[in-house]
């Protein structure tokens, strides 16, 4: 009781008073607690009503009577003491009995309600999700492998999935409202968060977890994983090393952020590089990283600080590189103006479904800032700018590739030219839904290298002729 008495608040209540017709015995719920605690598969029964609304009251309880403030510095031990002394004491007085297995999990959840997520948070501890997707408080979806499934997690109600959404965005300083109904933020562990709230999400609440992953992707890894082969790896290690501004294009989840990642440890851990997010979610693995967020405006309108800003700001920072998360308006711009100015070996991606439409899109965006701006001079902009477009595709599989490897290389009158050096060639299914296919050089060998030996960077020619060896997926 002493460990308890601890964490009581000054103005606690008393343990409440039994009903005189006690409540029925509540069932434990379905999934066994374990330590990692993963989500059940799609097919898992959802949880039961009674045990959320037990949970529920237990949760408005030990907020009103636990010293919450103590609880950031206590020792995770101590803290699962005192939440189990305190729902003891409650169960006892409302005559409800639960099995060890049950009480387990009771006192889990409500350690996750209490200092984490609530219900996300043994989808945040399942390593084999990558995306955590809410659709209203009642339907959760997760992804795993690229395919989508049913998760059996709940929000008891529309109110406690909007408590969940405020503690997230207030934890990094942003807010959602109704003046304000959509909000960009993210986890401790880098995960990015999106959240949208009524009017805008007509059916309730929405939330979109892109999970972070510890496990640093490098090169090789993608390599091993069969989204790029070794001679278009090595072409790209010799591109970023060698200062070549490369766009990296894709729809969503069609992993543009891990490419980007993965591409920033090739360079050089003596630069000084310069990161520009929404919300930031890049892992480079240099030392010398300075990183940029952008801000949302207040209450009053005022103080947003957006991607063009930070790109200005950003330019009197002596930067060796400049990598922006994504590029998505009118600070593309200034991005380009930065390539056409020595700070080149810039990084960006842009949502595109090919390596094409990503260079329109680059000009739509320029035209954006509304300036009497030339289409022509945007175009020599963009040509002269941009050398390597990446383009990555989620496929019907669920499988994320990297579709071509492109070279913009010049203009001939008002159209920017672009080759093609490596592509993936499809070849069909198999037996299990998985498509088939090889990532090809196409024989061209890219203008750019010329540039890349005179860097000094060491780059076979036969990489470019499938001659190497060294594979095709």
């Amino acid at each position: 009781m002493g460990m308890f008495n601890d964490f009581r608040s000054p103005a606690a209540r008393p343990a409440p008073v039994a009903p005189a017709t006690a409540p029925a015995p509540v069932p434990a719920p379905a999934r066994a607690p374990q330590p990692a605690r993963p989500v059940a598969r799609a097919e898992a029964a959802p949880v039961p009503t009674d045990w959320l609304d037990l949970k529920h009251r237990l949760h408005e309880t030990i907020l009103e009577e636990m010293n919450l403030s103590a609880l950031e510095t206590v020792d995770t031990k101590d803290m699962r003491r005192a939440v189990a002394t305190l729902t003891v004491q409650h169960l006892a007085a409302q005559k409800i009995e639960l099995g060890s297995d049950g009480f387990k999990q009771l006192v889990s959840d409500l350690i996750d309600e209490v200092t984490g997520l609530g219900p996300l948070e043994p989808l945040l501890a399942d390593p084999t999700i990558s995306d955590i997707l809410v659709n209203g408080h009642s339907h959760v979806f997760v992804e795993r492998k690229g395919l989508l499934e049913r998760a059996p997690s709940t929000f008891r109600d529309e109110k406690h999935l909007l408590r969940i959404i405020d503690k997230i965005v207030s934890r990094v300083g942003r807010r959602i409202d109704e003046s304000q109904p959509w909000v960009d933020a993210r986890l401790p562990d880098g995960s990015r968060v999106n959240a949208i709230i009524r009017p805008c999400a007509i059916d309730g609440p929405s939330l979109s977890i892109r999970k972070f992953s510890a496990d640093k992707l490098t090169m090789d890894r993608l390599v091993g994983y069969g989204a790029i082969t070794t001679p278009a790896a090595q072409f790209l290690r010799a591109a970023v090393e060698a200062r070549m501004n490369v766009l990296i294009s894709g729809g969503t989840g069609s992993g543009k952020t891990t490419m980007l990642n993965a591409l920033s440890a090739c360079i050089d851990r003596r630069q000084r590089i310069v990161t520009i997010e929404d919300a930031a979610e890049l892992q480079l693995q240099q030392e010398h990283v300075v990183r940029l967020e952008t801000r949302p405006s207040n209450t009053e309108g005022a103080g947003e600080i957006s991607q063009r800003l930070l790109v200005k700001n950003a330019l009197r920072m002596r930067p060796d590189r400049i990598v922006i998360g994504e590029v998505r308006g009118s600070e593309a711009f200034d991005k380009l103006q930065a390539m056409n100015t020595g700070h080149d070996g810039s990084m960006t991606t842009i949502h595109a479904n090919t390596a094409r439409d990503a260079i329109s899109r680059l000009e739509q965006m320029v035209v954006m800032i509304g300036a009497d701006f030339p289409l022509s001079a945007v175009r020599n902009q963009i040509a002269s700018g941009i050398n390597i477009v990446l383009q990555l595709n989620r496929l019907s599989d669920g499988s994320r590739r990297v579709m071509s490897i492109s070279e913009v290389y010049g203009l001939e009158g008002d159209t920017i030219l672009m080759q093609d050096i490596f592509i993936f060639k499809r070849e069909g299914r198999d037996a299990e839904g998985n498509v088939l296919g090889r990532f090809l050089p196409t024989g061209v060998r890219p203008r750019c290298y010329d540039l890349i030996m005179a860097a000094g960077i060491p780059l076979p020619t036969d990489v470019f002729s499938g001659l190497s060896g060294r594979g095709v997926a």
